[in-house]
């Protein structure tokens, strides 16, 4: 035998002895990750093992193998980001970053499930460390990636020579159950047509929904699907070959399109109901959760790592996360330096505020002066732009109504990713939890548009911005009856009670140019909760006392009594506010004396002091009415007398709808009248 031929027989015997031995610590730390899951969801008596355990080869090796991300920086805005859209397998997500490194303790694993714990049912940023996205409701977390890719291709086109800067990928783990929701194929449409090529999604198809089998409620070809949608398309016919998910991680991550990578798992792996339904949601128990690590012949006790499993995860996930941040550090020290303006605007903007100095003062209206209060958004918008490098924003195909195009703007599209205005096409919902995906990633701002009565197809999305303390700005137009002509399908009536009743979320309908700009100021100068500005499409006139400081409290005096004492108080917001101050002219003249309450945000004025919400209401409970067109739910908080509209309206001209349901300053004074 010659050298050369014992030298390669040598190499190859030692790389067959490293495959084996990977190989084998690869099925120790799976069977150790499985286990946890089944230890963590028995002590829990309560979560989802099903897909954990299916799952678990998927992000082990997706951990280890490729997921770029530093726990000593948990915030570093070039890290990878995952999202967990089946947000019911908390458990392997939790477990994954207890042996990341992450601040995720063994105890905390225990208390997976409990009151105040770290681990709660499904995954909530903010609230475990690691943790990029909020997710539960099923197909979210898949528009949350869009916005996560989305935000890492426009940091890049938005800042010049930044590549290096902004470089990395976005993970999404989802199930069957994610692209049943409309949501996925909204969000997967929008992704292939922008060619997010850095967004892939892993597809655990088990076949097994929470009600039986696939087959009862789904036969589609998923393959097509997303090869329809202009996506690239991997599929893994064994969920357990880490071999193959490693193979198809890296042919997705040179692909010039987003990639679904399909791995065919079994649900509930090592369970006696293994591959059924009956594992989905119950927790495997003793008897059977020890037969499944018999299975797996993992023989350590419960809440145990193997110090194999330590050094197999502290050698790749922890140390390459170590040596990408220090590799990225010193890429980004070069940029500060070889473009100093741009990286001092992108320091400043990494946590989603907004220089105060961009926006000190607001814009003043004079008296008189009339026009649509999404006519004076457009304005607004149109400076913010000018001043705001990072905000970025657009609109559900509505652009020219809402006027969320900016002037002189571009779109942001494959070909130029520094456009700042984004056409989501008719997406709605998806539209919405893509920008949570934004503003959870880092370094932008931004808005969304659609008309009001729309806003029931965003709701979900809100509700994910509100409990996530995400800084998202909604856009409605067309704010009441006054929409006219199109009529009862496109007139809002209880959509703004509904906004209302969303917890952390602020809503305003401003009654005048003066209104708007300062509600833009109040969105734009906080960071930890969604704001629903509604604005009209008719024409409202600058109304005396609304340049005023005391209107970022929500609610205030916009006019008021005469005398020491009103008789009554009037509760107004948008265009009714005007309408109400046209009746206390009529009432005073009768020798009536009344105010005029503006109520902007109704939220924002229920944190002011009780003093001051008492001294601007001024008259008891009983002699106060509210105005609004629209739904009198959630008024009477404030008063007793609501003047509203409780039925759908009509598809008539915007006056002659307005004259049918008697919305006119004589009709309020009568009914002030009455009351007094």
């Amino acid at each position: 035998m010659s050298a050369f031929e014992s030298f390669w027989d040598s190499a190859q015997s030692s790389r067959h002895f490293l495959k084996e031995k990977y190989m084998k610590t690869s099925l120790l730390s799976i069977n150790c990750i499985r286990a946890l899951c089944i230890d963590t969801i028995n002590k829990a008596k309560s979560g989802h093992p099903g897909m954990a355990l299916g799952s678990a080869p998927i992000l082990y090796t997706l951990f280890t193998k490729h997921l770029k991300a530093d726990p000593t920086h948990p915030n570093w805005i070039n890290r990878d980001r995952f999202v967990l859209s089946a947000g019911h397998a908390s458990s392997l997500l939790y477990v994954m970053l207890h042996l990341c490194g992450y601040e995720v303790s063994m105890d905390d694993l225990k208390q997976f499930r409990q009151l105040n714990s770290i681990t709660p049912g499904h995954p909530e940023v903010g609230v475990t460390p690691g943790v990029d996205a909020s997710a539960g409701p099923l197909g979210q977390g898949i528009a949350q990636g869009v916005g996560f890719a989305l935000a890492e291709q426009s940091l890049k086109g938005i800042y010049e020579g930044s590549d290096s800067v902004f470089d990395h990928y976005t993970y999404v783990l989802c199930g069957d159950g994610c692209l049943q929701e409309g949501i996925s194929q909204e969000a997967i449409s929008f992704a292939g047509h922008q060619k997010l090529n850095k967004l892939i999604l892993l597809y655990d198809a088990n076949n097994v929904t929470l009600d039986g089998g696939l087959d009862l409620s789904f036969s589609e070809d998923v393959k097509k699907r997303f090869e329809a949608s202009e996506w690239n398309v991997i599929e893994v016919k064994d969920g357990n070959d880490v071999e193959l998910i490693d193979q198809a991680i890296i042919k997705a991550k040179v692909s010039s399109k987003p990639t679904l990578i399909m791995v065919h798992t079994i649900i509930g792996y090592g369970s006696a109901n293994q591959g059924t339904s009956k594992v989905h949601g119950n927790p495997l128990g003793a008897e059977d959760g020890a037969k499944a690590k018999e299975k797996y012949e993992y023989k350590y006790p419960e809440f145990t790592v193997p110090e194999e499993v330590k050094k197999d995860f502290e050698n790749t996930f922890i140390s390459r996360g170590k040596r990408t941040y220090k590799d990225w550090e010193e890429k980004y020290n070069q940029y500060c330096k070889s473009h100093p303006q741009e990286a001092k605007i992108i320091a400043s903007t990494l946590t989603n505020n907004v220089p105060t100095t961009i926006y000190q003062e607001n814009p003043v209206y004079e008296v008189g002066y009339k026009e649509a209060s999404r006519q004076t958004s457009k304005t607004i918008l149109n400076l913010l732009h000018q001043n705001i490098p990072n905000l970025i924003g657009g609109s559900a195909d509505v652009a020219g109504s809402v006027y969320t195009k900016i002037d002189g703007g571009k779109y942001f599209t494959p070909s130029d990713r520094s456009g700042r205005s984004i056409n989501f096409g008719i997406r709605e919902f998806a539209m919405a939890s893509i920008q949570n995906g934004i503003l959870l990633h880092g370094g932008l701002r931004s808005y969304v548009g659609c008309f009001l009565v729309f806003s029931d197809y965003l709701k979900p999305a809100i509700r994910m911005a509100a409990l996530s303390h995400i800084p998202a700005i909604y856009l409605f137009s067309h704010d009441s009856i006054a929409v006219g002509e199109d009529g009862p399908t496109h007139q809002p009536i209880e959509q703004l009670a509904m906004l209302r009743s969303i917890p952390n979320c602020e809503v305003y309908r401003p009654c005048d140019a003066n209104e708007v700009a300062t509600a833009y100021r109040m969105m734009l100068n906080q960071n930890d909760h969604p704001c629903c500005i509604c604005l009209t499409r008719q024409a409202l006139p600058v109304l005396v006392g609304t340049n005023s400081k005391d209107v970022e409290k929500g609610g205030y005096v916009v006019s008021k009594e005469i005398g020491d004492e009103p008789r009554l108080t009037i509760i107004a917001s948008g265009s009714e506010v005007s309408l109400a101050i046209e009746a206390q002219e009529k009432l005073i003249k009768e020798g009536i004396d009344v105010r005029v309450v503006s109520m902007m945000c109704q939220e924002r004025f229920l944190k002011q002091d009780p003093v001051y919400i008492k001294e601007t209401l001024k008259t008891d409970y009983a002699h106060r009415i509210a105005v609004e067109m629209l739904s009198s739910f959630g008024w009477h908080k404030f008063a007793p007398h609501v003047m509203s509209v409780d039925e759908f309206g009509a598809s008539a001209p915007a006056n002659d709808v307005i004259k049918k349901f008697n919305f006119n300053s004589d009709e309020l004074v009568r009914r002030i009248k009455e009351i007094l």
